[in-house]
């Protein structure tokens, strides 16, 4: 699937085709250097999400701050880990980028984490045993591609305490391996009590993120991240499809569900050299076909 964005990520409409030729429906081209690849991933089951299907009152219960996951929560992370071993995606992808919380930090290490520990090799692991009362033993780093915690993929932030995170210095122990560099300030300062963010500002946030993607040199990411942060984000894409593929794009992520998407960057702001691309001739010279060359020098041929 190809996301089509505005104003900058998007992939054109149409093709401009010669007048005596048909175009191919609904297709388009783009090069392959100017792309990335997106897994896209809502968390598993919260316990929020159990108390808020029964009454949405509860998302406003101090007791569900920072919600871990259900024991049906890893049941959904244990499958989809099978998954992506299963299809190969474990192996194509460059990072791995969580929100900061401990839901969907669980689950990213659960799903593209590590196997176990190797006799003789240290390194530290993603997430250390039984974190959130979950009763999951340790998770390993060992074969793994990078781990980053970024705050611009947070879900909606304000009022409901299951959306505000830990302390950063609370968070590291948990999870030794992941990178939380990126993120400016130890406790949360943008969760607020009394203001919860509005629809167009996660939007907002949503494309600031998507930009900041393009200044990663990876190609391949995995985003494991929250239902209405990816609702809103993705709002924004496919305008120009047909209806049902908007309707693929934007409708509801259910928990660990995942979608993979592409995106490109025709503003250029992420340009970096094709590792496929091969110019040709050695050295590099004129060498037209033979029609161009006899529009460029009618006389020879």
């Amino acid at each position: 699937m190809e996301l089509d964005s505005i104003p900058i990520h998007s992939i054109p409409a149409k093709l401009s085709w010669p007048k005596d030729m048909d175009a191919p429906a609904g297709q388009s081209l783009y090069p392959l250097q100017r792309c990335k690849t997106l897994h896209l991933v809502r968390h598993a089951q919260g316990i929020h999400n159990v108390e808020g299907e029964k009454d949405h009152r509860a998302y406003l219960s101090q007791e569900l701050f920072d919600a871990q996951l259900t024991p049906l929560g890893w049941q959904q992370v244990d499958n989809l880990h099978k998954h992506v071993h299963a299809c190969g995606l474990s192996k194509k992808i460059d990072l791995v980028i969580a929100s900061p919380l401990l839901r969907t930090m669980q689950t990213a290490v659960g799903v593209f984490g590590g196997e176990g520990y190797a006799d003789g090799i240290d390194v530290p692991p993603l997430m250390v045993a039984n974190v959130g009362n979950s009763e999951r033993s340790a998770i390993s780093s060992l074969n793994c591609p990078p781990f980053i915690a970024v705050e611009l993929c947070r879900e909606h932030l304000g009022v409901h305490p299951c959306d505000k995170r830990r302390s950063i210095r609370e968070y590291q122990p948990l999870f030794p391996a992941i990178d939380f560099s990126l993120i400016e300030s130890d406790d949360d300062i943008l969760w607020k009590a009394d203001i919860r963010e509005k629809n167009e500002e996660v939007a907002d946030r949503g494309m600031k993120f998507l930009n900041w993607l393009w200044t990663r040199k990876e190609k391949e990411i995995a985003i494991v991240t929250h239902s209405g942060f990816l609702f809103h984000t993705l709002s924004a894409f496919g305008h120009d499809c047909h209806p049902s593929v908007k309707d693929e794009i934007c409708k509801h992520f259910a928990n660990c569900e995942l979608r993979s998407v592409v995106i490109v960057d025709r503003s250029m702001m992420g340009s970096d050299s094709s590792t496929t691309n091969y110019p040709g001739k050695i050295p590099p010279g004129p060498d037209l076909p033979s029609d161009v060359a006899k529009e460029k020098h009618p006389g020879k041929g």
